[in-house]
């Protein structure tokens, strides 16, 4: 199981998409605003080159979580190569297991290259608790987004899978306040970002970033979510592989 989700890493690794949107974007879009608007700070005292590193690196992670689960799978189902990983010794559970595995784990170069140019360029510094806390939330708070990037990837074809995925990221981004902050929602359009799983997501790292405990409802939410879609992706996975 282990060398098959290195393999799906390494592959993905490989993909052009996945270098430009969640390893290079992110970085670009944090020293863009964070030299434009980083010596300011927000209602509670913290700088906004915390605050942007927060967001960008969780867009990166929120991206990286789903195109590294939503477009392979969908490949895999349309060329028949997940026919063959279905005879091998392999069982099922392994191969999600491994698949989300393999997500989890493309998730942290973006969340460690950003951190790092936010040191170097902006001076960010934060304690190391501070630090560690802030990694392991935003790390672990992206399973509701690889459940729904295997979700897509196990419903759609490979042709409509890819676009899906970037319309529901950006959907997700947005809505999270990473590129905009959630102050200049409307009042309708906030009360439907509320609701997604990417605003509770982006809060746990601003809370923590700010020297505050997660908010309560916040990972509620993210959690929900994470049930909710994991849900889905189990049953949409288990008719897919029937269908092969």
């Amino acid at each position: 199981m282990l060398t098959f989700a290195r393999a799906e890493a390494l592959r993905t690794l490989r993909n052009r998409r996945y270098l430009i949107f969640v390893v290079a974007f992110p970085v670009l879009l944090y020293l863009i605003n964070a030299n434009i608007y980083g010596s300011r700070s927000d209602g509670s005292g913290v700088g906004y080159n915390v605050v942007l590193m927060v967001s960008m690196a969780a867009y990166g992670a929120l991206a990286a979580s789903m195109m590294s689960s939503a477009v392979p799978l969908a490949t895999e189902r349309q060329t028949g190569w997940l026919r063959q990983i279905q005879i091998t010794p392999l069982p099922s559970w392994a191969v999600v297991a491994a698949k989300l595995g393999s997500s989890m784990a493309l998730v942290l170069p973006s969340l460690l290259l950003v951190g790092l140019v936010a040191i170097v360029q902006q001076g960010v510094s934060l304690p190391p608790e501070r630090w560690a806390e802030l990694l392991v939330a935003l790390w672990l708070g992206v399973v509701p987004f690889v459940a729904l990037g295997l979700a897509l990837g196990s419903a759609l074809s490979a042709e409509a899978a890819q676009p899906a995925t970037m319309i529901c990221m950006f959907a997700l981004t947005i809505a999270g306040g990473m590129w905009f902050p959630p102050e200049l929602f409307g009042s309708g359009m906030k009360a439907v970002a509320e609701l997604t799983p990417s605003y509770h997501y982006a809060s746990i790292g601003w809370s923590l970033a700010g020297g505050h405990g997660p908010a309560m409802p916040d990972v509620l939410v993210v959690l929900a979510w994470a049930v909710v879609l994991g849900g889905a992706a189990a049953v949409l996975y288990r008719r897919a592989t029937v269908r092969v």
